[in-house]
């Protein structure tokens, strides 16, 4: 018996905090997700529910392996790191050079090789006071500066359209499926979900065009689709009586806001809307990708201040909940939305993150304010946290009745596809 007792595992805990010093749970798997997962049900069905998808979501490891997007900071790790030999593809020893010795800038220094964000919005400080500069020096030092900018492009590109998700693995997209499946089971009568992304990968679009879910991302037209704002004030209806005209909002519409831009989305010339989407990314070099809204020029203009102006537009209504995943408030234009929302009495902010964390998320913490939720810590079983896509999707947010009977079909279809059986059979 002793032995049995010292063999016994440690149970595994999650925190559930609800802002008051007196409300902060530690909840036991699997019996602590019922009451999670209850709570958020009540919170889904408030009249104004919105989204925002961070890096962390299309993140995922398998044995041992990046099968999704990294999230920034192995990014930043990977793209700033010195290299015995020089790569095209990245900072050279001659450009770094350039940025150490003429402008006393280390790019390997802690700021950048943690947050490739923090490297972008000096990249584009300097270039917006070089291509101001009169100075003799400014042209060979704009034209170093534009080279790495567009490496940084070229690799955030590379890895948003390679890796195992892009060979076969669908883990990933299974996860944002399932995510869709459960979001869109909304009662009619209240207003679409929005989801706003700080993501460039094209995650989101695929797992609802893979669904059949109709979205608005801001884009309008079919063989040119450019970006439109007015589009977000559209919604779908269907013709319930051709008689007497009677409509009804389409189930399963969902917004979609990319607030940091897109690897589809590429900028030309031609009309009101030079911001065009494009099925499949071809240019690297074009790409609309910007890992800060700090972007001088282009951050005042569209379509980024038509994003950020929907997503303050969403959450400071009344009566509306902003679920927050992946997402590590690390920007600050963000951050400052989102604070704004908190002036509202009726908003609600669920954070999905790891509770410890110091910075933001100590700060919303110490509020010690009941609208703030924070839910993270240890998942059901070793290797995963509570606080990760997956284990949100799979054991936190409430599934529909509707949702188990396509978990039903899949597995029939599933079983009856030639590709599961071992051996086939020629007539």
């Amino acid at each position: 018996m002793a032995n049995a007792v010292e063999e016994e595992l440690p149970k595994r805990t999650f925190s559930f905090i609800r802002g008051a010093e007196n409300d902060v749970m530690e909840c036991e798997w699997p019996d602590g997700a019922d009451r999670v997962r209850q709570a958020l049900g009540e919170s889904l069905n408030a009249r104004n529910v919105a989204f925002l998808l961070g890096a962390g979501c299309s993140s995922s490891w398998k044995d041992d392996q990046e099968v999704g997007v990294p999230t920034m900071a192995p990014l930043a790790a990977e793209f700033t790191k010195e290299r015995e030999v020089n790569d095209p593809a990245f900072p050279t020893t001659a450009e770094r050079g350039v940025l150490l010795e003429q402008f006393g800038i280390d790019i390997g220094a802690e700021d950048y090789s943690r947050n490739l964000e923090r490297l972008m919005e000096l990249l584009y400080s300097l270039r917006f006071v070089l291509r101001r500069s009169s100075l003799e020096q400014a042209e060979p030092q704009l034209t170093v500066i534009n080279s790495i900018i567009d490496k940084v492009q070229k690799f955030l590109w590379t890895k948003c359209t390679g890796g195992a998700f892009a060979n076969g693995d669908d883990s990933v997209m299974a996860l944002y499926e399932t995510f869709y499946r459960k979001l869109v089971l909304r009662d009619r009568s209240l207003p679409r979900p929005w989801v706003f992304t700080t993501n460039y990968d094209l995650f989101n679009e695929t797992a609802m065009d893979r669904l059949g879910l109709p979205y608005a991302n801001g884009f309008s037209g079919v063989v040119e689709r450019r970006f439109n704002p007015a589009t977000f004030r559209y919604a779908l209806a269907e013709q319930l009586d051709l008689t007497s005209r009677k409509w009804s909002a389409v189930d399963g519409f969902v917004y979609l806001g990319k607030l940091h831009g897109s690897i589809s989305w590429t900028e030309d010339d031609h009309g009101l809307f030079p911001i065009r989407e494009m099925a499949v990314p071809r240019d690297p070099g074009k790409v609309m990708i910007y890992p800060t809204p700090a972007k001088q020029n282009s951050a005042l203009g569209s379509p980024y201040a038509d994003l950020f102006r929907e997503f303050q537009s969403r959450i400071v209504r009344e009566q509306s909940v902003l679920f927050t995943m992946g997402y590590a408030f690390g920007d600050e234009h963000i951050n400052n939305i989102i604070y704004q929302a908190l002036t509202i009495p009726t908003f609600r902010l669920v954070i999905f993150a790891d509770p410890t964390l110091p910075g933001e998320i100590a700060k919303l913490r110490e509020l010690n304010d009941p609208r703030i939720w924070i839910i993270g810590g240890n998942g059901p079983e070793e290797g995963r946290k509570a606080h990760y896509f997956d284990t949100i999707i799979e054991e936190f947010l409430p599934q529909r009745p509707s949702e188990r009977i396509d978990e039903a079909v899949k597995k029939v279809l599933d079983a009856m596809s030639p590709q599961k059986g071992g051996t086939t059979h020629e007539s």
